[in-house]
C-alpha cells in the first residue's frame, strides 16, 4: 500500500539542515514563549523531551492552543499554533505557514525564526487532524471540516488579509482554502505543490479494521526513518534519527490515528478543477532536487495559475524550507515586501507630484 503517493509525501526532515541553519544565524527565544529554560507545554508528548534538534525544541516551546469555534455550536477546538511575539504582531502582512500531510508546525522551526528576524509577522498553523491540537471530541477531519476550522482560526485571531504559505500537501490546503475564502487571502506561496493527486483514491474505500493497520504503518519508526534515508545522502544516523522523532511527534497523541482515518475515508484534498479559479498572486518555490513532485507538474501549475511566479531553491529536495530555509525565507520576504515597496514608490510619486492630488 504505498500510502505516501496518495495521502502526500511524510513529513521528512533533513537534509543539511543543521549546518544551513546555523548559517542563517537563527536565534534561539529565551523570552518567555521560546527556546532556553522555558518548559515545553503540557499537552505535548512526552517523546519530545527526547529531541536534540535545538531549533525543534525551541520552536516546540513556542507551541500554544487557541480556542476555535467550529460549527454553529458553542463548542471550541482548542487549536495549536505558534503565534508571532507581540512586538511583531500588526505591523506587516501576516505570513501563514501550513505544513505537509501528516507533519506539525515543527516543520517550520528553521525557516520560520527567519521570518521574525525579517520582521514578518509569521504564524506556524496546524492543520486540523494533524499537529497538537486537542481533539478528544473526535471532530470530522475532512476536507469541508479542516477548511472551516482555519478560516475561524484566521478569523478570531489574523483578521488581516494574508500571505498563506503551503509546502507539499499544504499546497492543496492552501488552495481549496483561497478558492472558497479568497477576502481571507492576500497572496499564495507554495512550495513543491503536491496538487494534482486525485484525492486518497481507493485508500477511501478500505475497510476498517485495514485502515487503522495501514495508519498504524504510517505512524511506525521504521517506515519514517526509511523514508528520511532515501531522501537525504550522508547525514549521520542519529542525526536523522533525531530528524524522524521531530517529524513523527504528534503522531503520539490519542487521537491522531481516527483523525488520520477520518481523512483518509473522507476522499482527502483534489483541487484540481479549483487551480485555474485562483487569482491570487503566487509564488512556487520548487527544491532542485526535489523527488517527489516532477518538476513537469510545477510548471502544469505555473501555467494555470493566472498570476504566478517560479523561483527554484538549489540544491534542495522535497523540503526546502527544511534544506536550506535561509534561501526560502528571503524568497519569502522579498516576495511579502514586493506590494509594500509599490505602494511606498507611489505614495513618494505623490509627494513629489502636486499636480497628481488635484
Amino acid at each position: 500500500m504505498n500510502v505516501s503517493f496518495k495521502l502526500g509525501p511524510l513529513p521528512l526532515f533533513g537534509g543539511n539542515m543543521a549546518k544551513k541553519c546555523t548559517a542563517g544565524k537563527l536565534k534561539v527565544f529565551d523570552d518567555g514563549g521560546g527556546g532556553g529554560d522555558a518548559q515545553f507545554p503540557s499537552f505535548l508528548p512526552k517523546e519530545v523531551e527526547k529531541i536534540k534538534d535545538p531549533f525543534a525544541r525551541s520552536l516546540a516551546k513556542r507551541i500554544e492552543r487557541l480556542p476555535v469555534q467550529i460549527g454553529y455550536s458553542e463548542s471550541c477546538i482548542m487549536s495549536s499554533c505558534v503565534k508571532p511575539p507581540i512586538k511583531q504582531s500588526n505591523k506587516t502582512t501576516p505570513v501563514v505557514l501550513l505544513h505537509c500531510f501528516d507533519s506539525s508546525c515543527l516543520e517550520w522551526r528553521c525557516t520560520l525564526p527567519l521570518l521574525e528576524e525579517a520582521g514578518l509577522e509569521a504564524w506556524a498553523i496546524d492543520v486540523l487532524g494533524w499537529g497538537f491540537s486537542d481533539l478528544e471530541s473526535r471532530p470530522p477531519c475532512d476536507v469541508a471540516s479542516k477548511r472551516r476550522h482555519l478560516y475561524q482560526l484566521w478569523k478570531s485571531y489574523i483578521r488581516r488579509p494574508m500571505i498563506l504559505v503551503g509546502p507539499s500537501l499544504g499546497a492543496s490546503v492552501a488552495i481549496d482554502f483561497t478558492v472558497h475564502y479568497p477576502e481571507a487571502v492576500e497572496k499564495l506561496v507554495l512550495i513543491n505543490p503536491s496538487v494534482y493527486a486525485e484525492g486518497t483514491g481507493h485508500l477511501a474505500k478500505l475497510p476498517e479494521l485495514v485502515a487503522y493497520a495501514g495508519v498504524s504503518f504510517l505512524k511506525s519508526l521504521p517506515l519514517r526513518l526509511y523514508a528520511n534515508m532515501l531522501a537525504f545522502n550522508s547525514i549521520p544516523f542519529l542525526t536523522i534519527l533525531d530528524w524522524t522523532n521531530v517529524g513523527r511527534l504528534h503522531c503520539f497523541l490519542p487521537w491522531w490515528k481516527d483523525s488520520t482515518v477520518s481523512f483518509m475515508f473522507s476522499g482527502g484534498y483534489n483541487v484540481i478543477s479549483q487551480i485555474k479559479q485562483v487569482k491570487h498572486k503566487t509564488l512556487i518555490i520548487c527544491g532542485e532536487k526535489d523527488q517527489i513532485v516532477s518538476y513537469k507538474l510545477v510548471v502544469k501549475l505555473h501555467s494555470e495559475l493566472s498570476n504566478a511566479i517560479i523561483r527554484e531553491v538549489s540544491d534542495s529536495g522535497h523540503l526546502p524550507h527544511v534544506d536550506n530555509p535561509k534561501c526560502v525565507a528571503k524568497l519569502i520576504a522579498n516576495f511579502a515586501e514586493d506590494d509594500a515597496d509599490a505602494k511606498r514608490s507611489f505614495c513618494l510619486a505623490l509627494a513629489q507630484e502636486p499636480a497628481l492630488r488635484r
